[in-house]
C-alpha cells in the first residue's frame, strides 16, 4: 500500500453527504495499442464494426437502465454517445485510417480518438471539454470489444467503499451500486460534469477534482469524504474517525429532522410569508419536487424537450408535457421559460451559424423573435395547456422593452387564434421575464409595467455584471453572488417591480445559497426557486430569520464595498 504524505486532501463538494469506509480504487487502464499494419484489411474492418455493434447493444442497455432509475433527461447523455457511435467526423475517419494507411483497428481507434479528445480538452467551454469523457467513454467500450475484454466498470464492487477514481464517466455513475458505493471521489471533474449531475440525482455523495494526491489511495485504504465541505481524509486518526462519525450521524439526522417541515408554509420568524419553488429541467424532475415540498415550480426549463434529438418537437408533442407538469402540480404555480437555447446549449439538426461568441450572440428570445415558427408553435402548446392548471409564461434574456412588447404580441396572436377555434384557453396566465442582462435590471421600472412578475436569474446576471465566465476556473474568483454591484441590481428590480404592485422571484443558484437567502428576504424577495434538493434546508433557515431585522441589516449591507465584507457581516449576523 503506497504511504500517503499527507492524510488531507481538498476537491469540490458535488453532491452532499459524508460518507466513511475503505476506499476501491477503479484502474482505468491507459492502453496504447501496437501501431502494426493490418495483414487483413477488410478483417480489421469488420472487426471495428462489430465492435461498434457490440458497444451499441451495451450502450442501449445503460440507457434503458438509467431511464427507469433516474429518467429520461439523465438518459439523455447515453442518446448523445450512441449518436457519436454513428458520428462520421469519428467513425468515418478511423475507417479511413484502417483502408487508407492499413493501419490495425486498434491502432486507428486510439490515434483518432486521441485526437478528438485532446482536441476537446482544450477548448474554452467547460460543456465541450466535458465532451471529451464522452468520446474517452465510447471509444473505450469499442476498444475493450476489440481486445476481447470486459470493458472496466464499477460492476467490479461488491462490498461496501468509497469509490476512487481518475475520472467516472456517466456509464459508470449511471451503473453504481448504492447498496455498495457510499460515496466517491475523482481527481478530475467539476459541479457541471455528467457524473457530478447524476450524484445529486441519485443523492449519493460525491467530491470531484480533488487533484493527483488522490491517485495514491488504493484500494483498502481507510478514507473519510466530507462531500459537504469538499474535504477527503485518507487514513483517519481514531479522533478524526469519531469526530465524522458524530458528524454524519448529525448529518443524517438534520435530514430526518428538515422532513418534518416538508408540507409547512414558508414562514419567517416574524410571520413574514415567501414562496419556496423549485427549478427543473425535465419532467422526471416533478418527483423530487413534491417530495421535497415545494410550493411551486419557479422555473421549468423547456429545452429537455429540444435536446437529444433529430427534429423540434410537435406542438403536441409539448402540450402533453405541460398538461402533465400542470395536472401533477394541483394548481401549485407552475413557471415555464420559453426556449433557451444558444450559448452553452446547441441543437445541431437547427444548424445555427457559427458564432464567435454566442452567450452574447442569437439565444434564448433572441432566436425565438427571428424563428417565429418555432417560437408559435411553443406558444400555442402552453396556452392550450394553460387551462389544466396555475400556469405563468416567462420569456428570457430580454435586454429591451420592444423584445418584450413583440414577444406579448406573438402570445396576443396565437391565443385569438386559439380561441377562434374553439380551444380552451386560461384567462388568468401570468407573463413574466428573467431579469439576467443588467439592461434588463437598471430598465426593471419601465419593464415592470409591461409584466406581471420578474424572476431574476442570477447565475447570468453575475456572470454579464461582472464579465466572468462562471465557467473559467482562471476567473472564477470573480464570481461573487454578493458583490455590492450584484446586490444592488437585485434590489433595484425588486423595488421597481413593488413599485407597480408586481411580484419578483428569483430562479439562479443564489435563492438556494444560504448566504444570499438572509439579504434576499431583507429586500423583499417574494419568491425563491432553487433545487428540490434545497428546498428544506432553505425553508428551515427562513423560519430562524426576522424579516424586518434583515430589512434593517439590508440598508447597512448596501453601503458595503466588497463581496468578502458582506459575506462576513452575514455570517456573524446568522449566527448571533
Amino acid at each position: 500500500m503506497t504511504e500517503m504524505v499527507t492524510n488531507r486532501l481538498s476537491g469540490i463538494a458535488a453532491s452532499p453527504g459524508i460518507a466513511i469506509g475503505k476506499a476501491f480504487r477503479l484502474r482505468q487502464e491507459q492502453y496504447v495499442p501496437g501501431a502494426d499494419k493490418a495483414a487483413d484489411v477488410q478483417r480489421e474492418l469488420t472487426l471495428f464494426r462489430e465492435a461498434v455493434e457490440r458497444a451499441k447493444q451495451e450502450l442501449e442497455q445503460i440507457r434503458s437502465m438509467t431511464e427507469a432509475r433516474m429518467g429520461a433527461a439523465k438518459a439523455e447523455i447515453f442518446e448523445a454517445h450512441l449518436m457519436l457511435l454513428e458520428d462520421p467526423d469519428l467513425i468515418d475517419a478511423i475507417i479511413e485510417k484502417i483502408e487508407n494507411e492499413g493501419d490495425n483497428a486498434q491502432y486507428a481507434l486510439h490515434e483518432v480518438s486521441t485526437v478528438f479528445i485532446e482536441a476537446l480538452s482544450a477548448m474554452d467551454n467547460e460543456l465541450l471539454r466535458e465532451r471529451a469523457a464522452d468520446v474517452r467513454d465510447v471509444s473505450g467500450r469499442i476498444m475493450s470489444h476489440l481486445r476481447g475484454i470486459p470493458h472496466a466498470s464499477v460492476s467490479a464492487i461488491h462490498e461496501p467503499c468509497v469509490l476512487v477514481a481518475e475520472d467516472l464517466t456517466p456509464s459508470d455513475t449511471a451503473q453504481l451500486n448504492l447498496d455498495y458505493v457510499l460515496g466517491f471521489v475523482t481527481e478530475i471533474g467539476s459541479r457541471t460534469s455528467h457524473s457530478a449531475i447524476m450524484a445529486r440525482s441519485l443523492e449519493v455523495p460525491a467530491i470531484v477534482g480533488a487533484g493527483e494526491a488522490a491517485a495514491l489511495i488504493e484500494t483498502g485504504t481507510p478514507i473519510i469524504m466530507d462531500a459537504v465541505g469538499g474535504t477527503v481524509i485518507v487514513n483517519p486518526t481514531d479522533e478524526e474517525l469519531a469526530a465524522y462519525q458524530a458528524s454524519k450521524a448529525a448529518y443524517d439526522e438534520r435530514r430526518r429532522e428538515l422532513r418534518k417541515l416538508l408540507d409547512q408554509p414558508t414562514v419567517s420568524q416574524d410571520g413574514h410569508h415567501v414562496e419556496l419553488a423549485a427549478n427543473i429541467g425535465s419532467v422526471e424532475d416533478l418527483q423530487k419536487v413534491l417530495e421535497n415540498g415545494a410550493e411551486g415550480i419557479g422555473l421549468l426549463r423547456t429545452e429537455f424537450l429540444y435536446m437529444g434529438r433529430s427534429a423540434l418537437p410537435s406542438e403536441d408533442e409539448q402540450f402533453q408535457v405541460y398538461k402533465h407538469v400542470l395536472e401533477r402540480m394541483k394548481n401549485k404555480p407552475v413557471v415555464i421559460r420559453t426556449l433557451d437555447i444558444g450559448g452553452d446549449k446547441e441543437l445541431p439538426y437547427m444548424k445555427l451559424p457559427a458564432e464567435s461568441n454566442p452567450f452574447l450572440g442569437l439565444r434564448a428570445v433572441r432566436l425565438c423573435l427571428s424563428r417565429q415558427d418555432l417560437f408559435r408553435t411553443q406558444l400555442r402548446a402552453l396556452l392550450r395547456a394553460s387551462s389544466f392548471g396555475n400556469l405563468k409564461i416567462m420569456f428570457p434574456m430580454i435586454a429591451v422593452r420592444e423584445e418584450l412588447l413583440e414577444a406579448k404580441r406573438l402570445l396576443q396572436e396565437e391565443k385569438e387564434k386559439l380561441i377562434g377555434e374553439g380551444t380552451a384557453v386560461s384567462d388568468i396566465i401570468e407573463i413574466g421575464i428573467m431579469i439576467e442582462i443588467p439592461a434588463a435590471a437598471l430598465a426593471a421600472d419601465h419593464l415592470a409595467k409591461e409584466v406581471d412578475f420578474f424572476s431574476i436569474g442570477t447565475n447570468d446576471l453575475i456572470q454579464y455584471t461582472m464579465a466572468a465566465d462562471r465557467m473559467n476556473e482562471n476567473v472564477a474568483y470573480l464570481y461573487q453572488p454578493c458583490h455590492p454591484s450584484v446586490l444592488r441590481l437585485i434590489r433595484m428590480v425588486i423595488q421597481a417591480a413593488e413599485k407597480e404592485g408586481k411580484w419578483v422571484g428569483m430562479c439562479g443558484e443564489m435563492a438556494g445559497d444560504e448566504t444570499a437567502v438572509p439579504i434576499l428576504l431583507g429586500m423583499g424577495l417574494h419568491e425563491f426557486s432553487m433545487s428540490a434538493g434545497s428546498i428544506l434546508s432553505t425553508r428551515a433557515l427562513i423560519k430562524r430569520l426576522n424579516r424586518r431585522e434583515w430589512a434593517d441589516y439590508t440598508e447597512q449591507i448596501m453601503a458595503m464595498s466588497s463581496h468578502e465584507s458582506i459575506l462576513q457581516f452575514v455570517h456573524q449576523k446568522t449566527k448571533e
